[in-house]
């Protein structure tokens, strides 16, 4: 410990504005992380091994110990701090670490029950039922709307059109409100479900864009494009917590319209190479399922502006979702089923 104060008494006495900084090494059996594994921790400064016993160390701010259990780690990027005091200077280590789902995700694929009829102008990005009709919120500058249908009757029964500034995206309805994303202007909207009369709006809580957006009854979950899901009070639209998505190996990014049915969220990835759909669990957002959508997009009609599958709507009633995508002219009502 003598020998390191003289180290750093040196280096400072040589420039007043050298910053020191610890290193951390992680020591684990794990090369990737998961729930599972079990790290230790060591510092070095300046090349030279700190005694433990003189470093304390944080895991996202709270204190741990050098020999660490990650078992009720948060998934994704998680923050480890390493702090050592010399003589009142206090010197400061941060490094990240990722953790994944300790499980791989179950295969599903799906089973065609009817087709419907579909607007195949309609750039969709969000699609949810509520008491018996479907909503469906569109896309694009100038061709942004929010729509009510009664799918079963091939009837669109009320049609709004946004602002062309606006650039529709998720929606969801809840506590008897329907609320509807945009996605660069950083506002949302409020209608009453029944006529999609415009009632108010609300500003992003955080400098975030709105893609997906569903509820569980309680909050909002809002998805930015990024590997974050957002945990949204719907009725001051504050953010409370947000999760990360994560597979067993990787974290997933672009996350886009989300369905949530029995505390599993049901999304899709936008840009995806695949017409795919993640099961995840909404309490941390581990992967548990991968539904695999392939062959659908080739049952729509062929046109230059066809695009992703994006619209997921679960059917309580009839126990089956309701599947589109962007510029399609079909929605197909399926089953998953595993394989």
């Amino acid at each position: 410990m003598k020998r390191l104060l003289l180290i750093i008494i040196f280096f400072y006495s040589c420039d007043q504005k050298t910053r020191y900084s610890l290193d951390i090494d992680i020591v684990s059996s794990d090369k990737i992380y998961t729930n599972n594994s079990e790290i230790s921790l060591k510092s070095t400064l300046e090349g030279r091994t700190i005694d433990n016993e003189k470093v304390k160390y944080y895991y996202n701010d709270e204190e741990i110990n050098k020999e660490f259990s990650l078992n009720d780690s948060k998934l994704g990027t998680n923050t480890i701090k390493a702090q050592i005091n010399v003589d009142g200077l206090k010197i400061i280590g941060k490094k990240t670490i990722d953790v994944f789902s300790n499980i791989p995700p179950k295969l599903y694929n799906y089973e065609i029950i009817n087709e419907f009829p579909h607007d195949v102008t309609s750039y969709t990005q969000g699609l949810e039922f509520y008491k018996g009709f479907l909503y469906e919120s569109t896309g694009l500058n100038g061709y942004s709307t929010i729509n009510k249908i009664d799918i079963l009757n091939n009837k669109v029964l009320e049609k709004k059109y946004l602002e062309d500034k606006y650039f529709g995206e998720g929606l969801s309805v809840i506590n008897d409100k329907l609320i509807q994303l945009t996605w660069k202007n950083k506002i949302g909207f409020i209608y009453d479900p029944n006529t999609l009369e415009l009632k108010n709006s609300f500003n992003y809580d955080k400098n975030i864009e709105g893609w997906g957006l569903a509820n569980d009854g309680e909050f909002l979950y809002l998805s930015d494009g990024s590997s974050k899901i957002r945990i949204i009070n719907p009725n001051t639209f504050k953010e409370i917590s947000f999760f990360e998505v994560v597979t067993n190996n990787r974290k997933i990014k672009n996350i886009n319209e989300l369905e949530i049915v029995d505390n599993v969220i049901y999304a899709n990835t936008y840009q995806s190479n695949k017409d795919v759909v993640l099961q995840i669990d909404k309490n941390n957002g581990k992967v548990l399922g991968l539904i695999n959508f392939d062959g659908l997009r080739e049952k729509v009609k062929k046109h230059s502006e066809l695009d992703v599958l994006n619209g997921i709507a679960y059917n309580k009633s009839r126990n089956t979702f309701f599947i589109t995508g962007k510029k399609w002219n079909k929605i197909f009502e399926v089953k998953i089923i595993r394989e």
